[in-house]
């Protein structure tokens, strides 16, 4: 059997999904980058097949959006001064991309970008059922864990309290006491 090597690392596409708009997308550069053209070349693409890509496939960042980008990650600063906006593609976007650009290298990418979000949304589930058996045992064992908080909460107020001196306390020490309790009181 052949073995076959990703023509894309699973790691490098995965440093290149971003969360905007509560979406998981890859900006038109680094999909540039992926796929060895242009930003330019892409975006023409694009254009000339708009209808391929409606608002859920592909949408334009805001200018508060490029700037916030570009703070948070030190590689998108050649966006700074740039006057185009970044697009930003969904999942189903960059599925879209494999019918505007027809290369090899581009199908093959694709292929590897898909396997990628294929992989994130399984590791993603995999959490939320994990999550939901954490909560799911806090509700079992919530009664009993307020018990042991309770108790707990009890023992650090009463280390909290100023307490009462024990001991035997000679006549010179006693009237020592006595004197700086007797000044408080004036």
């Amino acid at each position: 059997m052949k073995k076959t090597t990703a023509i894309v690392p699973v790691e490098r596409i995965w440093g290149c999904i971003l969360l905007i708009r509560n979406q998981k997308v890859i900006l038109d550069r680094d999909l540039a980058v992926l796929y060895d053209v242009e930003t330019k070349a892409l975006n023409q693409a694009v254009r000339r097949n708009i209808k391929r890509f409606p608002a859920d496939f592909m949408f334009q960042l805001t200018k508060a959006e490029k700037k916030q980008l570009v703070t948070n990650c030190d590689r998108f600063e050649p966006l700074k001064h740039s006057t185009s906006m970044p697009h930003a593609f969904t999942e189903q976007g960059i599925a879209m991309l494999s019918s505007v650009l027809n290369s090899e290298r581009a199908i093959n990418v694709n292929i590897a970008i898909m396997r990628t979000f294929v992989k994130l949304r399984e590791i993603l589930g995999s959490n939320e059922l994990l999550r939901r058996k954490i909560e799911s045992m806090e509700r079992k064992y919530d009664e009993k864990f307020e018990q042991v908080f309770a108790v707990l909460k009890n023992m650090l107020t009463e280390e909290s309290r100023p307490r009462k001196q024990i001991g035997f306390l000679t006549e010179a020490k006693g009237q020592k006491e006595q004197a700086k309790k007797g000044k408080g009181k004036r």
